[in-house]
This record gives structure tokens, sequence and C-alpha cells, in this order.
């Protein structure tokens, strides 16, 4: 059967392919199915373009000839030496793409097509070494070519769209939870099926307009009393960008959670409910309204969306003058506060049940006065964030729990995290390393900065490690330290302070007791003037530099290296009494 090989599939004589013994040909045939009666068969190079329903031609097709395969467009003319690849499923030859490829992704980029490995090897043990002709115009390769091919698309397919983090947050019952679970339902990431359940188990509870905030709240004594208690998490996606939701408790004694969400945020959105009562009650003294307005700015959230919920309600119907009557009351305040009402500010009338201006604008007739970009469209178009991809690794640790091993979970602040990486976990200096890495439960190779990722570790028990610690990079780790220069400014405390003092100390994600054991001196709040005179207490509206001792080791950066780490807030009695930022690491 060899000897009556051709040399070459692409030789001009007809007459090769008759040599071939009927038995022999035959039994080529069925060892590669090819179709030896195809001969009589010469098509018109003038003719539309052909798309035979058999597998790739045999040699009976003289060169020069265009062969369309059943995969192409259908529009080739016949031209020389111009070929079609076959884009097909199931494992065959297929022919070499010249200058028109018709497979998934940019298979022109390579000089050899894609075969399978069966029928290759067969195939070329019956026509020789293809390597020799040139250019080849039924190539076989050993699939090497091919799998490089493949992967450049992946790697292009993998190209990451850009994390923003959002928290939630705002008065007990604005309907944050609500929002969050609609928001989720209207891109696809709850079924229509899994809604519907939780409407009906809420309606068993006489709770029916409950049913959305189940999405995020997924903890029973959360359901059952509505309040949500921990950080919730979700995430959806638009065409550009990839959004983690924070959903931070309301409740006044939960705000320890909620700062938490706040310092894991790059945007954050305020709920305020329009309903008659519900708005005074928010933001009047003691509300949650403007405590949370003033964390956030604390943690280092700069730009403020403001959803004013519930125009639906029989007190507002979508009310403009109610809508105006919020906004009045809390642009001075949030302008106090340091954001800029021009810039940083978006006021958006929503209705977070019916869905009303979450994703499309409402309906003219039920909102004339509002003709603004929705709550999506409207966060999807801010300008990008400026991370530092290629900076230190700083990961600071949110959470841990055991699976299979120890994993942790936070947003990466800093610097890019691959798979199998050594990293060191601060303030313990232990080493440990990547076994997995998690975004949004999705594994990766690769993570950057601004992502909300677990990672699993090997090298340290789950008990070795505490909300507050940092994994850093080996070669550049974060600073622990016990005492700390800061710049505090006293919000609200009835009474003076003097050194001695305690409070906890809420620092991107670690919560630790510190203690006031100098103050330093007095700052002008007007002219900067720092006094001469060393002040023996501090109290509520002054500004201050002082000196916190803590009972171990924290890991802490200063505001003016990585402002992350480097902002914090006191609190005592449940109440936020000072914000500072940390200028000096003494020890």
């Amino acid at each position: 059967m060899a000897e009556t090989t051709p040399d070459s599939w692409d030789d001009d004589k007809p007459s090769n392919t008759t040599e071939c013994s009927g038995s022999d040909l035959s039994d080529l045939a069925a060892g590669l199915n090819l179709n030896v009666h195809a001969k009589p068969f010469v098509p018109n190079i003038n003719a539309p373009a052909f798309v035979p329903s058999f597998l790739p031609p045999t040699a009976s097709t003289p060169p020069g000839e265009t062969t369309v395969s059943e995969g192409g467009d259908g529009d080739s003319e016949g031209t020389d030496n111009t070929e079609v690849k076959q884009d097909e499923p199931v494992a065959t030859p297929t022919e070499d793409t010249d200058d028109s490829a018709t497979g998934p992704g940019s298979w022109d980029q390579a000089d050899e097509s894609t075969p399978s490995s069966e029928p290759t090897s067969e195939l070329d043990s019956a026509r020789g070494s293809p390597q020799d002709e040139s250019p080849p115009e039924f190539p076989l390769s050993n699939g090497s070519s091919a799998v490089k091919v493949k992967k450049k698309v992946a790697e292009v397919e993998e190209i990451p769209k850009e994390h923003v983090n959002v928290v939630f947050i705002g008065h007990v019952d604005a309907g944050k939870s609500t929002i969050g679970g609609h928001i989720m339902y209207l891109t696809g990431m709850v079924d229509k099926r899994t809604l519907e359940k939780y409407e009906r188990e809420a309606k068993e509870k006489n709770r029916e307009t409950w049913y959305l905030s189940w999405a995020l709240d997924t903890n029973q004594e959360e359901r059952d009393k509505g309040k949500t208690v921990e950080v919730g998490r979700a995430f959806f996606e638009t065409e550009s960008k990839h959004f983690t939701i924070l959903d931070a408790p309301g409740h006044k004694s939960f705000v320890p959670n909620m700062i938490g969400g706040a310092a894991q945020s790059d945007l954050a959105v305020l709920v305020i409910s329009a309903r008659k009562g519900e708005f005074e009650t928010g933001f009047e003294k003691g509300g949650q309204t403007r405590e949370h307005a003033m964390l956030a700015k604390t943690a280092g959230v700069r730009h403020l969306v403001l959803l004013i919920n519930k125009m639906d309600d029989p007190t507002v119907e979508w009310s403009e003058e109610r809508f105006e009557e919020c906004k009045e009351k809390l642009t001075p305040f949030l302008k106090k506060l340091g954001f800029n009402p021009k810039k940083d500010i978006f006021y958006i009338p929503v209705s977070g049940l019916t869905g009303a201006n979450l994703r499309t604008v409402v309906d003219e007739s039920v909102c004339p006065w509002y003709r603004g970009p929705a709550f999506i469209p409207y966060i999807d178009g801010l300008p990008a964030i400026n991370r530092k991809a290629d900076g230190p690794i700083r990961l600071p640790v949110s959470d841990k729990y055991k699976d299979m091993g120890t994993v942790v979970m936070g947003k990466l602040e800093s610097g890019t995290i691959t798979k199998g990486a050594s990293l060191v976990m601060m303030p313990n200096k232990v080493s440990v390393e990547i076994l997995q890495l998690f975004s949004d439960d999705d594994e990766k190779n690769i993570t950057y900065a601004g992502e909300n990722i677990k990672i699993r570790l090997k090298g340290i028990e789950d008990e070795d490690i505490s909300k507050g610690f940092v994994v850093c990079d080996a070669q550049n780790i974060c600073h622990a330290s016990r005492v700390f220069d800061a710049q505090v400014v006293i919000l609200e405390y009835k009474s003076i302070i003097c050194p001695g003092y305690s409070a906890v100390m809420h620092c991107h994600t670690c919560i630790e007791e510190v203690q006031l054991k100098q103050i330093i001196c007095l700052i002008d709040k007007k002219t900067g003037d720092k006094s001469k005179k060393r002040p023996r207490f501090i109290k509520q509206d002054q500004v201050a530099i002082a000196r916190f001792e803590a009972a171990g080791a924290i890991c802490l950066e200063t505001f003016k290296d990585f402002p992350q780490m480097g902002r914090f807030t006191l609190r005592d009695e449940g109440k936020t009494i000072a914000i500072g930022k940390i200028l000096k690491l003494t020890e």
C-alpha cells in the first residue's frame, strides 16, 4: 500500500490517484474517511462557492481550485491557491487557513491549521512528511501551534473588567437590602424562580415586602427580624465593569460591621427613605444617616450616590417637593463632611420594591420631573478608579474560616496576587503559600488590586488569624506597630478627653482598643497653626496631635504612605467620637 501512495497530495497529475488498486484505495478510505469517488466532480472556479456535505476533499482536487468548508461564509469566490478552513466540532483533519479564517478567534495567526490527533497520525503515515511541503496546501501538525492559538484567545477573553466595590449604607429600614436584591434580579444574578420562592416564604410570615432583601440577607435571624446584621456580599456585571455589592447593616448596634464594609468599598450608596417620618428619624441627631455618611467619608469613599427610596409610597407618590426637601437638608450636611456637592454627590429618586429608576429611567407618566440617568447606568459611567496594581501586596483580612484548609477574605488594596505565590501574614510574620484564589466564587490564577477575593492558604491555621491581619509581599512587608502619633478630630464627646482615656479604634478591617498616652499639641482649624504649649486635655470640635498605644502590635501604615491603612475611627459607648489619620509609627 505504501508503494502506491502518492509522493504529494499536490501532484498535478490526476493519474496519481488512479494508480492505486481498488482494494488499497478502499482500505485507505476506510481508515481515513476519504471519499474516493469524488474524482469525477471537477468544480467550476467561476461558479458560486460550493459547500460539500462530505468531510475534507480527496487528492483529486487539483491545486488552484477553491475548496469551501461547511463552516465557511459561503460568499468566497474561487481564486487561485485560496482555501477556507473547515470549522467542525468533529475531530477531522482540516485545510490550511490562508486569508479567510472561519473559526472562533483569529486562527489566521497560525501557520498551520488545527487537525485532530487521531486522523492526523494515520494520514501522516499514509502520505509521508507534511513538513517538506512549501507552501502546504493540506498541512498537518502535531497540535502544538493550535494549542498556542487557543491559549492566546483564552488570554484575550480573560482581560478583567474593572472591579468596583459598592457599599449600601443608611438608616435602618431605608431599603438597602431590597434595592440590592432587586439589582441582582434585574442583572440576572437571581432568577425569577428563586424570588418566587422567597416571596411565598415571606408571605407565610406576613412579610410580603421583605422577599427581595432575602437575596442578600441569607441568615435566618436576619430574615426573621428584617434587619441586616453582617455585611452581605453579592456581585453583578455590566458590559464594562464588575460590581461587588456590600450590604451594610443600618442598625446602630452593628455599626462596627458597617465600618468593616465601608473600609472595603470604592463607592458608597446612601439610601434615604422618602416616607414621611422615616427620613426625619434617620437624619435627626442619633439617626444612622448622619453617622453612616461621616463613616463612609472617613473610610476613604470619595463619591457618594444618594438614592431617595420609597418614592412610590402613598405618603410620597413621586412628589418632586419631597425629593427637593430631602436634597436641601442633606446637601449642607454632606458639604460639611468634605464632599463636593457638584462633583462628589448625585441624587436619584428610586423605588427599591418596584425597581423604578434602578436599571431603566422611570416612565414619564409616573415621574415627569426627573429625566436623569438610572442608577446602574450612572455608576457604570463613572470614571475609572486609579489602582496600585504594581504596588506592594496589601490584603487586610476581613474574615476567615476553615474549608479544606485556611481561607481568608478581603479586598486587595494594592498589588497583584498569583496562584502559588509565597507571601507573609503580618503581624505574625508567618510565611504562607497561596493554594487557590477566588474572585466572587470564580477560581482565578491571578487577581488584581481592587478585587474582593478569597484565598486558600497553606502554612497557617485559622486560629492564628484575626480580623485586621494583613497578607503582604515577603520583600515589602507592612509595618506592625504598637505606638503611633496621629492627628484626631473630636466629633462628639460630652466631657473632656485626657491622657489615659481608652477607646476602640477601627482602622481598615482591624478593631483594636487603644489608649491615649499623651496630647502633643492642638491645631487651629482655621490657620493650621500648632499650639506651643502642650495641652492637658481635648474637647469636642478640637483638632489635636496625640500619641496612642495599643495592647499589641497591629498592622498600620502612615496616611502619607498608604491612605487605606492610615485612617481610623475612634468609638466609645456605641458612638463615633473621633476620626483621625496616622502621622508617624514610633514602635
